[in-house]
């Protein structure tokens, strides 16, 4: 799955695995509490053009798969998505509110990793040839 987006002044292709769980692992994330939850979190991304390639809540996690624009750092956009969820939850299922008197819904923390087809060893070959002239090069600048 090889594409880019386009922002007015980037192209880019950052896209990441994102994993957080509920306090104490509680199964809520069913019936009208996860429908709701997925459209709160459908809303969030939306809003911050967070394209959400694939997603999966389970009753006691949920798993993103998304693309973030490179001006916003993850944890932003993490923050924003438990924030806004716990709160919005909270007051719209009073039962939760009870259940999480410290107003938390998620526990602390979250899971992330990137994807791409560039590998650690891609990247440090390719700093390690700059500046280097190579014979196929045709259109070479002498150092």
């Amino acid at each position: 799955m090889q594409y880019s987006r386009i922002t007015s002044h980037t192209k880019f292709d950052n896209k990441y695995h994102l994993i957080w769980i509920t306090k104490y692992r509680k199964k809520i994330l069913k019936d009208a509490v996860g429908q709701r939850a997925r459209d709160i979190i459908r809303q969030i991304c939306e809003k911050f053009g967070v394209e959400i390639i694939r997603g999966h809540l389970s009753p006691d996690h949920v798993h993103l798969f998304v693309s973030i624009p490179p001006h916003y750092a993850v944890s932003k956009i993490i923050q924003n998505l438990k924030g806004r969820t716990s709160r919005i939850l909270q007051q719209e299922f009073p039962d939760l509110r009870r259940q999480y008197w410290g107003r938390h819904l998620w526990g602390i923390g979250f899971f992330c990793i990137t994807s791409g087809n560039v590998t650690d060893e891609m990247i440090i070959q390719y700093i390690e040839d700059q500046g280097k002239l190579r014979d196929d090069d045709l259109f070479q600048i002498t150092p």
